[in-house]
């Protein structure tokens, strides 16, 4: 469940990123070693790169202190989500449906543990991934991963 601070910069995020042409994958407010950081992972067609995420950085900070609704000092900091990530919340899924993903399971499914196939769908927690011709439903906490296949 996401906290005030999170659901407060889901807004602010999600509005800024369809301005800027960029999707806001995830953010998250969290406590580490007696410091306070808000992450934002922001995304779009091709990848992001360090102009896009300092120029996000700098809009979402002014618009954020214009509310000053975070009462303790805070880092915010903005990054791509990086390749090896793992695909995690609805959001996310919903927005790569069409992508090319790879999938490790934690027990064997048709004889395989790892799938490489098309993100065809997402509900109720259970990914719906079409690999070799067939429709495979892939319940999210059966998988060690589900994420995106890069080609390099």
């Amino acid at each position: 469940m996401a906290n005030k601070t999170e659901e407060l910069a889901y807004r602010i995020g999600d509005e800024l990123a369809e301005e800027q042409g960029v999707f806001l994958v995830h953010a998250e407010y969290k406590r580490e070693d007696g410091e306070y950081f808000l992450r934002l992972y922001i995304d779009k067609e091709g990848g992001v790169g360090i102009d896009d995420c300092e120029r996000f950085s700098r809009a979402f900070s002014d618009r954020i202190d214009a509310l000053d609704p975070i009462e303790e000092a805070y880092m915010l900091e903005v990054s791509s989500p990086g390749a090896e990530r793992k695909l995690t919340t609805e959001r996310e899924f919903m927005h790569y449906i069409g992508r090319e993903v790879e999938v490790k399971l934690y027990a064997a499914k048709n004889g395989k543990k790892e799938i490489e196939g098309i993100l065809a769908g997402f509900s109720d927690g259970t990914a719906v991934v079409e690999a070799d011709g067939e429709r495979c439903e892939i319940p999210a906490k059966e998988a060690v991963y589900i994420r995106l296949l890069f080609k390099f």
